[in-house]
């Protein structure tokens, strides 16, 4: 049952649905392959403002040591010190601190990410797929968005060279969301 709400009649509070988002990620290996992983534990929030869509506000806090990769020898490497150092920073964080519609279905959203003690301002541009009230009465709404980070400006910044030249890990992480948010209340 798909209704075509009003953007002003979604304003309101939202909760992600962990069973229904993913929080993905791509990087480069050995400069010939990527690998594609994702974040399995996090809770984000949003107030969404279909009124005035510039004063919505949100925060995703994602669980460092949830992620995955499919290949679990790599994964307990990614939590070390070399990469997110999850024992130490076990919360990787992103905190809404703009927000400006582009068109009617897509949006400009910039926030602080914080990865490790590492702080900095991130811009994603999102495309808003739409709300649906599913079968148990609640109203979800639907948003899909990429960035491209370095990670070596988070401090991310293991690697080792190959023998042809070149290195294992590349500089470039692609962040890929896509959102289900339940209204609260």
């Amino acid at each position: 049952m798909t209704t075509a709400a009003a953007l002003s009649e979604l304003t309101g509070d939202y909760v992600l649905d962990p069973t229904h988002t993913r929080i993905g990620f791509i990087a480069r290996h050995a400069m010939v392959t990527k690998v594609r992983g994702a974040f399995h534990q996090f809770e984000g929030t949003a107030h969404l403002d279909g009124a005035d869509p510039a004063r919505s506000t949100g925060q995703v806090v994602i669980k460092a040591e949830s992620i995955d990769t499919g290949v679990e020898q790599r994964d307990q490497h990614l939590r070390t010190n070399d990469f997110l150092d999850a024992p130490n920073f076990p919360d990787i964080t992103f905190r809404v601190t703009k927000v400006e519609p582009k068109s009617e279905t897509d949006y400009r959203v910039t926030g602080d990410l914080t990865i490790k003690e590492t702080t900095k301002p991130l811009t994603i541009d999102f495309e808003y797929t739409g709300n649906a009230v599913d079968p148990y009465g609640n109203l979800r709404v639907g948003l899909e968005g990429s960035v491209t980070i370095s990670r070596k400006e988070f401090g991310v910044t293991w690697n080792a060279a190959l023998e042809g030249g070149g290195v294992l890990v590349g500089d470039k992480v692609v962040l890929e969301f896509d959102i289900s948010a339940i209204k609260q209340g």
